[in-house]
């Protein structure tokens, strides 16, 4: 196959199981020397020396600990795999790469997917995030379902994290209503593109492969982790141009995703909800700190203005 034979996506098929996204070193030898050659040094096959602002010892610290990871590499395999699973690799230059992810400061090697790529993945002026909390009220739900309905009828993806609650919801009424070409939703996952978490979401998972895309920075196979949760937000923001919570908890995911949008020049929506709910203390918070109110699809579409949806690194 014409993906196991080029060097540099194997190479950087290697790093989304090698590299760690908050690894800052594996980031600064990525962007400076590249895939390939960050690879080489990883993996021992290049000697440890300085570079640009890289001491040898702190790349010899780095080399150590990946070290750890060697075992595990098996990049020609992945790619095999996930062709063989409907899917595929998406690096930096591909037709179908984000431009959005380059705005991260800690940007994948490589993007997994498996579902329908023909139509690439839309862009930040055509995606919304619709997130919130697994254990949704009957008003989260019922608010998340109107507006994945209203914006996949209007042509949008929408984008969220297959969990439980307001994110399935989301997904649901997005595949239910979507008359557009796939992507109509597009699910972000913390484990490989292949490794359903929750369990209990294969089957929406199956009706995302069809009609839209699941997309991972983890190899096919990989379990999903606490860490790794909190590392898949950070592609959840950059992708959508606007991200909207419809219920959060006080100290959720949830905030996190939101406070990472705000700070990659997003736009950041929240629903109102009762003041007696406490899966509406966050939204009224992030309302107060300045999110946009949303009550309507129309509203969010409102928002999508050349003055508010911009791809800027901060």
């Amino acid at each position: 196959m014409t993906t196991t034979q080029n060097p540099v996506r194997v190479a950087r098929a290697a790093l989304t199981a090698l590299f760690d996204p908050n690894d800052e070193l594996a980031s600064r030898l990525v962007l400076d020397l590249g895939a390939h050659t960050a690879y080489k040094i990883a993996t021992g096959a290049q000697p440890v020396q300085r570079f640009a602002d890289i001491s040898a010892d702190e790349l010899s610290e780095g080399v150590s600990r990946w070290k750890t990871k060697l075992h595990e590499l098996k990049p020609e395999e992945d790619l095999a795999t996930i062709e063989r699973l409907g899917g595929g690799f998406l690096i930096p230059g591909d037709e179908h790469w984000p431009a959005a992810l380059d705005d991260l400061d800690n940007t994948p090697p490589g993007l997994w997917y498996i579902g329908d790529i023909s139509n690439g993945i839309p862009g930040i002026e055509k995606t919304v995030a619709l997130i919130g909390s697994r254990d949704s009220t009957s008003y989260g739900l019922s608010v998340t379902s109107d507006l994945a309905n209203g914006l996949a009828r209007a042509g949008f993806a929408v984008l969220s994290d297959l969990s439980y609650g307001v994110a399935a919801a989301a997904h649901r009424a997005a595949l239910a209503a979507g008359t557009a070409a796939a992507p109509v939703t597009i699910a972000v996952v913390a484990g490989g593109a292949d490794r359903i978490h929750p369990a209990g979401n294969a089957d929406l998972a199956d009706a995302i492969r069809g009609r839209g895309l699941i997309l991972s920075e983890q190899p096919p196979g990989t379990g999903a982790t606490r860490q790794r949760f909190v590392q898949r937000n950070r592609i959840v923001a950059a992708l959508a141009g606007v991200t909207c919570v419809v219920e959060a908890r006080y100290r959720s995911s949830t905030q996190n995703t939101a406070r990472i949008a705000t700070g990659y020049g997003r736009t950041l929506a929240a629903v109102p909800g009762s003041v007696f709910s406490a899966n509406s203390n966050a939204t009224h918070l992030m309302i107060k700190e300045g999110a946009a109110i949303v009550t309507s699809t129309e509203d969010v579409l409102d928002l999508f203005d050349a003055r508010h949806i911009a791809s800027r690194k901060v």
